[in-house]
């Protein structure tokens, strides 16, 4: 399975007013995991950028001046993202910038949908989280994902991290070591081996005593009038005491 988790910037935020995609990201991920490759281009919009722009993601009109335009990258754009699925936060924005890109170039291209399929991390966010904030930087949080160098957003770099975002929404990799030097099992980046203090130490499992147990078992019977008999964690309750049963008998 081939995916690739795409970020973009703009010069504002409609392209219906004439706005320009500037910057995009790319991360490529196969079979979940992170191949290694990775598309990033700056792109010279041929317009001015909305200053309110400009403060999100810090590129400048006078940075992008020697930049090649959409025109003159999109065979590669294409040859990097055609037949996967693109993984994209908030994805209408990007699609909506992409598909505009493809109507003004000479001749028109057809709609991004036509050569890859889309998957909304917004979407899928809210659904995992319904009523809590599903920003990128709110996921990064919530899944321990390093978003300190996030001073000013970047395709690149919002890519890289909603790549290790995804992952771990999705219960996959969560690190993806992008850049970074690998080490040895068990040894840090800067060459110091981490000391095992659990070594010796003997892992204390508590058990339930009987008015725990009372009380779990009364939960389950709550639960199990209310579905009609369908309470899940009385059949497995029900299985953890045959096998253990069973293990006595043998």
């Amino acid at each position: 399975m081939r995916q690739v988790v795409l970020d973009t910037e703009t010069t504002g935020l409609e392209p219906e007013q004439g706005h320009r995609i500037i910057e995009i990201g790319c991360i490529e991920l196969r079979n979940r995991r992170p191949s290694g490759r990775s598309y990033h281009q700056y792109i010279n919009p041929q317009r001015d950028l909305d200053p309110g722009a400009v403060d999100v993601h810090g590129l400048t009109a006078e940075f992008l001046a020697d930049k090649p335009t959409f025109a003159e990258v999109v065979d590669d754009f294409l040859e990097f993202t055609s037949g996967a699925e693109l993984i994209i936060h908030n994805a209408p924005f990007d699609i909506g910038f992409i598909n505009n890109e493809f109507r003004l170039l000479e001749p028109s291209r057809g709609d991004i949908e036509t050569v890859c399929s889309v998957l909304d991390s917004l979407v899928l966010a809210r659904k995992r989280h319904p009523g809590q904030r599903n920003s990128l930087d709110a996921l990064c949080k919530r899944y321990g994902v390093d978003n300190s160098r996030r001073e000013l957003h970047g395709a690149l770099l919002d890519a890289q991290l909603l790549a290790e975002v995804y992952l771990a929404m999705t219960g996959g990799q969560v690190t993806l070591s992008l850049g970074r030097k690998r080490g040895r099992p068990g040894q840090r980046q800067d060459g110091v081996r981490p000391v095992d203090r659990t070594a010796g130490l003997t892992l204390a499992v508590p058990r339930a005593d009987d008015v725990e147990i009372a009380a779990h078992n009364a939960c389950l019977d709550a639960l199990d009038e209310s579905s009609g008999g369908h309470c899940v964690w009385r059949r497995i309750d029900e299985a953890a005491r045959n096998e253990s049963d069973e293990t006595v008998a043998q």
